[in-house]
């Protein structure tokens, strides 16, 4: 029964698989690549992987340079086996979780329909080899589903995670801009010396910045795609507040210095706000945790005692 699916043999199958999988493989390491791509396209695959140029494919192992193109070949053409659904939608969400891996929008999708199938043959050859037809659709069904949703949960995850991140250092790179815009820095030397001074996602958004500007596009145009692809709420209200300071001739030292003594006092005011929901946290870490067992070390060893009293009660009775 183990090795055996619906009564044929299990191994022609794995076989059959394992030599299409190759096939593959090695049709995707060896096709050429597509020519389609737009000026536009290009520009902006460049300013992506501004910070994956500045080191050399040299330095890379093996392992990365050899097979990370066909896994991404792979994982496009299974994406593109897919319906085509809010890829706009997507690609923004891949570009707020800072472009994990690499992945474009048939990447990803592609990655979602193997993880889907590799659970599904996984729950079948651990669980299913004893049970039946209508167990091992079941449990299969569930594993696709869940294999499914694992990467998109994944992807929310690290969109999360890059806000706080942005969030966080936001206040302090506000800073590091004053300081640079009024020692005599222009703009974009400043944003070039803050993404120089760290690495983290704001960093690495403040250098997409100043690589699209270097290619030609507007300051202005520039900086709303910043706060397009970080989604935080105070880097798009201090974008807002720099275009309409451009517009209106402002000085580009004191809007800085105003909006970092607002980032300061929101970081402050959010610090206390969660040490405030720190109080209602651990009052049910007490009630259903410390509470239960305090009670059972105290009162434990009077049980005894108070169940033979009421026993002796009862039968006097």
């Amino acid at each position: 029964m183990g090795g055996e699916l619906l009564g044929f043999s299990v191994a022609p199958i794995i076989s059959a698989v394992l030599s299409a999988a190759a096939v593959m493989a090695i049709w995707f390491a060896l096709a050429p690549a597509k020519q389609g791509k737009s000026v536009t396209n290009r520009l902006q695959d460049f300013v992506g992987r501004q910070d994956v140029l500045d080191s050399t494919e040299m330095d890379e192992t093996l392992a990365k340079r050899a097979l990370s193109p066909v896994l991404h070949r792979i994982l496009s053409f299974l994406g593109g086996l897919l319906p085509q659904r809010d890829l706009a939608k997507l690609a923004l969400q891949l570009s707020r979780a800072g472009d994990p891996g690499g992945l474009t929008v048939l990447d990803f999708v592609g990655l979602r329909l193997l993880v889907a199938i590799g659970g599904m043959l996984a729950v079948y050859f651990l669980l299913g080899a004893h049970e039946s037809l209508y167990i091992n659709v079941r449990n299969m069904a569930i594993a696709f589903l869940v294999g499914f949703m694992l990467p998109k949960l994944w992807l929310g995850q690290k969109v999360k995670s890059r806000r706080k991140q942005i969030a966080r250092a936001l206040p302090d790179a506000l800073d590091m801009l004053t300081i640079g815009v009024e020692a005599g820095l222009a703009f974009e030397s400043a944003l070039l010396r803050v993404g120089d001074q760290w690495d983290n996602a704001l960093s690495q958004e403040f250098r997409r910045v100043v690589s699209e500007m270097r290619l030609g596009v507007q300051r202005n145009e520039a900086l709303r795609h910043l706060a397009e692809r970080s989604g935080v709420e105070d880097l798009s209200t201090f974008v807002a507040v720099l275009i309409q300071s451009n517009m209106l001739g402002v000085s580009i030292s004191q809007v800085l210095h105003t909006q970092a003594d607002q980032m300061r006092l929101k970081r402050r005011q959010h610090a206390e706000e969660e040490a405030h929901a720190a109080t209602v946290k651990i009052v049910v870490v007490l009630v259903f945790f410390l509470l239960p067992s305090l009670f059972i070390v105290i009162l434990g060893p009077a049980v005894p005692r108070i169940m033979n009293i009421l026993t002796v009660t009862s039968n006097g009775k």
